[in-house]
């Protein structure tokens, strides 16, 4: 697959998570299809996520229970909600955890207090303005990345909306595209 004309040399396949799922069964549906994709000869595998799509590929990445079969080797977040500790964004805490989570239940879900040295490297992006998902959340994570000397990327770009995806076209926003820049750092650093 030709991901968004960046010529990165990258398969790709979507997910679609249970959605009106509370945590942990869109995880669990996730680390099935990992394995799926490891039973069809996958071998490296990243993964892509948005706003609260962003949250489920940071658990995928960081969650301690995972086996060797789920794991994956990089995670690239656009605009992601990454910690459920915060007031900034309780709406997804009601989706994602109910309507009364429990602080050890917000406290596992969240991406920056998921952290270990053993984390895979990390690109992560975010808007100004997201009127939605403030930028601390992204500031959080990359912070909680930069405490364990975990490999990452954080951009904080001045404009764009929520839901901008990878800034293929059509949506006005004039700035050095967030796919563009992850293809300048798909290096040594970055599995291929």
């Amino acid at each position: 697959m030709d991901w968004q004309g960046l010529a990165l040399g990258l398969a790709g396949s979507v997910f679609r998570y249970p959605l009106n799922a509370w945590h942990p069964a869109p995880l669990k549906a996730l680390r099935s299809e990992i394995r799926c994709l490891r039973a069809d000869g996958a071998e490296t595998i990243g993964i892509v996520g948005f706003s609260a799509g962003g949250h489920l590929a940071g658990l995928a990445a960081l969650a301690p229970d995972a086996d060797e079969l789920a794991s994956v080797q990089f995670a690239v977040l656009g605009y992601p909600i990454t910690s459920m500790e915060t007031e900034t964004y309780r709406p997804s805490q009601r989706v994602l955890l109910g309507e009364d989570p429990s602080p050890e239940s917000r406290r596992a879900t969240s991406l920056d207090a998921l952290v270990t040295e053993s984390a895979p490297p990390f690109f992560i992006w975010h808007t100004a303005q997201d009127p939605y998902v403030p930028p601390e959340h992204t500031y959080r994570l990359a912070a909680a990345l930069a405490a364990d000397n975990v490999p990452h990327t954080a951009h904080v770009f001045d404009h764009g909306p929520h839901s901008l995806g990878l800034a293929g076209g059509g949506r006005g926003v004039d700035l050095d595209t967030p796919g563009r820049d992850l293809a300048r750092r798909a290096d040594g650093r970055w599995p291929r």
